[in-house]
C-alpha cells in the first residue's frame, strides 16, 4: 500500500472509531437542514460547472482574439482577413470584424472609393456596437448565477444554523438538560450548514471577480479594434 493511501485509510478508521461522519451527520439531521445542506450542494456543484465551462470559453477568447488581431494587422486587405475569419471560431473580435466587413460591403457594393458619407459610416458604427453587445453577452451568460451564489449561500447556511441552534434550545426546553448527549447533534448540523455555505459562496465569488476582469479586458479589446477598424473605413472609403 503506498503512503497516502495509508494516511486515508488511518483518517477514515479513526474518524470512524470517533464515531464521526459527515455522510451521518448530514443524514441524521432534520428535514430543513437537510434541504439547506442540498441546496448550497446543488448550487456549490453548478457553480464548479459554470466556472469551468467559462475558464474555458474566455481564456479560447483571449488567446484567438489576440491572435486575430496579429493576422488582421499582418494582412494586405480586408478580403483576405475575411476570409481566414474561420481560424478563429471563438474570438469576439473575430466575430465584430465580420460584422463590420459585412455592413462595409453591403453599403460600397457598387460605390467607389470617397464616395461614402458620414451617415454610412454610422451604419458600420452601429453594427460593430451590436455585435459587441452580442458577443459580451454571450461571455457573461450564466455568470450572475456566480454572484447569486456568492451573495446568496453564507445567508442559506446561516438559516441552516439558525435553524439547528433553535432545535438545540427546545431540546434543552423539553429535556431540562443542557449536556453535550442532548444538543451535540444539533449544533453539529448547524456548523456544517455554515461551512457548507460559505464552501459554496467563497469559490463563487472569487470566479465571479476573475470573470468579470477578464471580459472587461475582451472588451478593452474589441472597443480598440472597433475604432480602429472605423479609421480605416473612413480613411479608405470617405471623401477628403
Amino acid at each position: 500500500m503506498d503512503p497516502q493511501s495509508a494516511i486515508l485509510v488511518t483518517v477514515i478508521g479513526a474518524s470512524s472509531d470517533d464515531g464521526f461522519s459527515i455522510v451521518e451527520l448530514v443524514l441524521s439531521a432534520d428535514l430543513v437542514v437537510q434541504l439547506v445542506l442540498f441546496g448550497l450542494i446543488g448550487m456549490s456543484v453548478a457553480c464548479w460547472g459554470i466556472i469551468v465551462n467559462k475558464w474555458n470559453v474566455v481564456r479560447r477568447a483571449q488567446s484567438q482574439s489576440a491572435a486575430f488581431v496579429e493576422a488582421f494587422w499582418k494582412a494586405p486587405d480586408l478580403d483576405q482577413v475575411y476570409q481566414r475569419c474561420g481560424l478563429w471560431p471563438s474570438s469576439p473580435v473575430a466575430e465584430v470584424f465580420k460584422a463590420g466587413y459585412v455592413e462595409l460591403g453591403r453599403l460600397t457594393s457598387g460605390v467607389g472609393p470617397g464616395a461614402m458619407d458620414l451617415g454610412l459610416t454610422e451604419n458600420i458604427e452601429r453594427a460593430l456596437r451590436r455585435t459587441t453587445n452580442t458577443e459580451l453577452s454571450q461571455l457573461e451568460r450564466l455568470i450572475p448565477f456566480l454572484a447569486t451564489t456568492g451573495s446568496t449561500a453564507p445567508f442559506i447556511g446561516l438559516f441552516g444554523t439558525v435553524w439547528g441552534i433553535l432545535r438545540a434550545f427546545q431540546k434543552i426546553g423539553a429535556t431540562g438538560q443542557a449536556s453535550i448527549q442532548t444538543v451535540g447533534p444539533d449544533i453539529a448540523h448547524a456548523l456544517v450548514a455554515t461551512a457548507v455555505g460559505l464552501l459554496a459562496a467563497i469559490p463563487a465569488v472569487m470566479a465571479y471577480n476573475y470573470f468579470n476582469t477578464r471580459i472587461k479586458e475582451i472588451h478593452g479589446e474589441i472597443d480598440a479594434f472597433s475604432s480602429d477598424f472605423l479609421n480605416i473605413v473612413k480613411r479608405h472609403y470617405r471623401g477628403r
